[in-house]
């Protein structure tokens, strides 16, 4: 196993990560500022007010995303499995 090779499959493994966290990361982010923007207006200044509609949006975008995350997961896992005689070697 050479290093190219480590490298290579660090690199896919985190471009899959990234491609499967990020909708629901950017989700958060998105419902996080418009929470902001209404705290900001209306000058409520309630820390755990942000909580409740970001855990909302995520488990949301969860039931949205997740048959598409678990393909995704699922696909790097058999190309693993699929190569696993290479980290033998």
């Amino acid at each position: 196993m050479s290093s190219e090779f480590v490298v290579s499959l660090a690199k896919n493994g985190i471009y899959t990560i990234l491609l499967v966290t990020g909708p629901l990361l950017i989700l958060a982010l998105g419902v996080g500022l418009l929470v902001s923007i209404f705290q900001a207006t209306t000058q409520i200044q309630e820390q755990t007010l942000a909580f409740i509609p970001k855990i909302v949006a995520v488990l949301v975008g969860l039931v949205f995303f997740g048959p598409w995350m678990l393909s995704k997961m699922v696909e790097f896992t058999a190309t693993i499995f699929k190569n696993l005689t290479m980290f033998v070697g």
